[in-house]
């Protein structure tokens, strides 16, 4: 263990002293994840769609580039010949270096993740599970990292062919163009790379159910890491005058191709494209006739039928699209999201935002439970929480009140406090905390949409 713990210290100081590593190790991924901030103008919410692809960057950066060019230009310079003649065997000194290149990953992802922080991104839904996720796919591309290192002779070869490695995986891996984005053809091919599946359950973790709808891409990460393992073990070289068994290349292609051809049969291939694109608008929008103008003592009480009459219900985003998305009443959940409904539901009535005496904020505080997870995409789960929030709303309003309040709050989206947003932690939901008018605006679409059921054209069912 001594020997262990001091050669992994001597493998961060080379590690530090590779300008090469500390490149793509560290200032190529903030510069991806500042990219990616200043596409959306600083919004800290799309931020937080895009976790697993900036993790993956940092990962693939480190081990397909990092730790490789760092071996090898060790190699060539006679060090690992003089680790030959430690008394240490072989396998404590090739751990040693894994050990060292995992540390630097994890500070790349914390420095990574403290910044998107700082930029305003709510924090993952699931951490245990991002933090399991991150440590599988750095597996996986560590296991692919040793293989270069071991197959080539020179620093140019590792450049060369990491990026033969790196740059198709962030085309068509759904690392830099989201999957749903891609071609047909070209989200059939993606199911051959590995980053697909360390982006899949990174963003899982972050925005989505967590590691339960993961089950295959953790599979797929696990194997490929270790046919990448038994691959550079096989072909170990202490000096670049040894020539590796390239053959014990076929077990590490291998393993790509049998998880892509899995995945294939397993329909795993196209991602549903963004079906509605459509800016949420003003409430204006969504009103036929301009309503009647307001006095200054006006409220919710003086709404009348006729008011709710002149609301349009269907310039509305459809239900089954990206924005305000809405499960029909007869939906069956899938039953891996069925505990984080089951939280929702058994927290909103001891919930101190949903009680307060105020029932127009009471309502907006409550709305604003569905818009969340709309905002950040979370999988299933955004389709169903308006549901429970609906139920939830004629449970504590008086079915008098509830559509002259949902119409007030539609027609008055920037009224009221903001605070419920950052009081979310009994959901198991990430608080807001950057700007909250695309909550807002997501508040405003569910009460049209609760209320066009509740008075107006819309189902119920």
């Amino acid at each position: 263990m001594t020997a262990l713990l001091h050669l992994t210290l001597l493998g961060l100081k080379l590690n530090f002293r590779n300008r090469m590593a500390i490149l793509y190790g560290y200032l190529f991924p903030l510069i991806f994840l500042v990219a990616f901030w200043a596409v959306y103008r600083g919004d800290p919410v799309p931020l937080a769609l895009h976790v697993g692809q900036f993790l993956t960057v940092t990962i693939l950066g480190s081990a397909c580039f990092g730790l490789p060019t760092t071996i090898v230009s060790e190699r060539e310079r006679g060090v690992w010949r003089r680790y030959r003649l430690l008394p240490a065997p072989g396998w404590v000194f090739l751990t040693s270096v894994l050990l060292a290149r995992a540390m630097l990953l994890v500070t790349a992802a914390l420095l990574q993740l403290a910044l998107a922080f700082a930029f305003g991104m709510p924090a993952p839904t699931h951490p245990l599970g991002l933090f399991a996720a991150f440590a599988m796919a750095s597996f996986a591309f560590l296991g692919v990292g040793l293989v270069i290192a071991m197959l080539v002779d020179n620093v140019p070869a590792v450049q060369a062919l990491g990026q033969c490695i790196f740059l198709p995986m962030l085309i068509i891996g759904g690392v830099a163009v989201r999957l749903e984005s891609l071609p047909n053809w070209a989200q059939h091919v993606s199911l051959f790379a590995p980053a697909r599946y360390a982006v899949e359950a990174l963003q899982l973790s972050a925005t989505g159910a967590g590691l339960s709808r993961a089950g295959f891409d953790l599979a797929a990460l696990l194997l490929i890491g270790a046919a990448g393992a038994v691959a550079a073990g096989a072909m170990f070289r202490w000096d670049r005058a040894f020539i590796p068994r390239r053959a014990w290349l076929l077990l590490a292609v291998g393993m790509w191709v049998a998880v892509g051809v899995a995945a294939e049969t397993r329909g795993r291939a196209t991602v549903s494209a963004v079906s509605d694109t459509r800016e949420v608008g003003t409430a204006r929008d969504y009103v036929a006739a301009a309503p009647k103008p307001q006095t200054a003592s006006a409220s919710w009480k003086d709404v009348t039928q006729s008011d709710i009459d002149g609301i349009d219900f269907k310039r509305l985003p459809a239900d089954e699209g990206i924005i305000a998305p809405l499960s029909r009443g007869d939906e069956a959940p899938d039953p891996a999201i069925l505990p984080t409904l089951d939280r929702i539901r058994d927290a909103m009535p001891g919930w101190a935002p949903g009680t307060v005496s105020d029932p127009v904020q009471r309502a907006r505080n409550l709305l604003g439970i569905a818009a969340v997870p709309d905002i950040l995409q979370m999988e299933q789960v955004e389709r169903f929480v308006p549901r429970l929030v609906f139920a939830r709303l004629q449970a504590v309003i008086p079915p008098r009140d509830l559509p002259k309040i949902l119409y007030w709050i539609a027609l008055h989206p920037d009224d009221g406090s903001d605070a419920a947003m950052h009081q979310l932690d009994a959901f198991g939901l990430p608080d807001i905390t950057g700007p909250t008018r695309p909550v807002r605006g997501r508040v405003m679409l569910y009460a049209f949409k609760l209320l066009g059921r509740l008075a107006g054209p819309l189902p119920n069912n």
